[in-house]
C-alpha cells in the first residue's frame, strides 16, 4: 500500500514532474513530500493570510481557490482537479493570497517550498519543470481575464466547460462525460455572472443540443459547436492543453 503512495507508482507523475528524472532523483523529491490524509468537503488546504510553507498537488477530487473582498462576499479564482499545483502565487510575498477548500472526498500531497528550492538546486530539470508552471500560471490568468473582459456568458460557459474536457482528457478521462464537483453559484463567480444566468445558460444549451445535464453530471454532445462558442479551434480541443484553470 505504502509503494502506491510514492511518485514513482503514481498516475499523476507525468502532469507535475519532468520527464526524464531518474529514479534517485525521483527518490530525492519523494522523500519530502508530505502526504495527508484524506480532506472532506468544506476542510480547507490553507486559508487566504497563512503563511507560505509549501506547495500542494491534487492527487483526487478537486479543489477551489478563492478571496474575500472588501464587501466579505467570497470570490472563486479558480478550481483545481489532479495532477495540478495549487499555491505557486505565493511565492513571492510568502503569503497565501487566497484560501482553498475542498469540493468533495480530496487528497493532495504537500511539498515544504525550503526544501524544493534546495532539490531545484540539484535536479536541473526540476527547476525548469517549476518554471514551466509558473508561467504556464501567468498565461491562464491573462486568459481569463481576456474571458471576463468581453465574452458573453454563452462564450463564458462554454470556455470554461472545454477547459474541464481538455483537462480531464490529460487525465486519460473522458473528455465528453463528467462530474462537475462545483455548485451554479461556484461556477457563476468564477465567471462573473449572476447564478441565474448560468442555470439559463445550461438550459439553453441541453435546448441546442449542445450537451445533456443530470445534476452534477454533464455530457458535452456537441464539442465542435462548444468551441465555435468558447473561440478554440479543433486542434486546440486535441491538444490536452487547458483554457484555465
Amino acid at each position: 500500500m505504502k509503494d502506491q503512495l510514492r511518485c514513482q507508482s503514481c498516475g499523476l507523475t507525468p502532469l507535475c514532474l519532468p520527464v526524464g528524472m531518474s529514479e534517485a532523483e525521483t527518490e530525492k523529491l519523494d522523500s519530502i513530500v508530505h502526504r495527508n490524509t484524506p480532506f472532506h468537503k468544506g476542510d480547507h488546504l490553507f486559508r487566504q493570510g497563512d503563511k507560505f510553507k509549501g506547495i500542494y498537488v491534487i492527487t483526487s477530487g478537486s479543489v477551489k481557490s478563492y478571496y474575500i473582498n472588501k464587501h466579505g462576499e467570497e470570490c472563486i479564482v479558480g478550481f483545481y482537479l489532479p495532477g495540478e499545483l495549487i499555491g505557486l502565487d505565493a511565492i513571492h510575498n510568502r503569503v497565501y493570497s487566497c484560501s482553498v477548500a475542498v469540493l468533495e472526498t480530496t487528497s493532495a500531497c504537500e511539498v515544504p517550498f525550503s526544501q524544493l528550492q534546495n532539490l531545484t538546486s540539484e535536479i536541473p530539470s526540476l527547476q525548469h519543470q517549476l518554471m514551466c508552471l509558473l508561467s504556464k500560471e501567468v498565461h491562464n490568468d491573462c486568459e481569463m481575464v481576456a474571458i471576463l473582459a468581453s465574452h458573453s456568458a454563452e462564450e463564458r460557459l462554454a470556455s470554461f466547460l472545454l477547459s474541464l474536457s481538455s483537462r480531464y482528457k490529460s487525465r486519460s478521462l473522458s473528455a465528453l462525460e463528467f462530474n462537475l464537483s462545483m455548485s451554479r453559484t461556484e461556477i457563476a463567480s468564477f465567471l462573473g455572472l449572476a447564478v441565474e444566468t448560468v442555470s439559463r445558460t445550461f438550459s439553453r444549451f441541453q435546448e441546442q443540443g449542445l450537451l445533456e445535464v443530470n445534476r452534477k453530471q454533464v455530457k458535452l454532445l456537441d464539442i465542435e459547436a462548444l468551441a465555435d462558442l468558447g473561440g478554440q479551434y479543433p486542434h486546440e480541443l486535441n491538444s490536452g492543453i487547458p483554457l484555465n484553470g
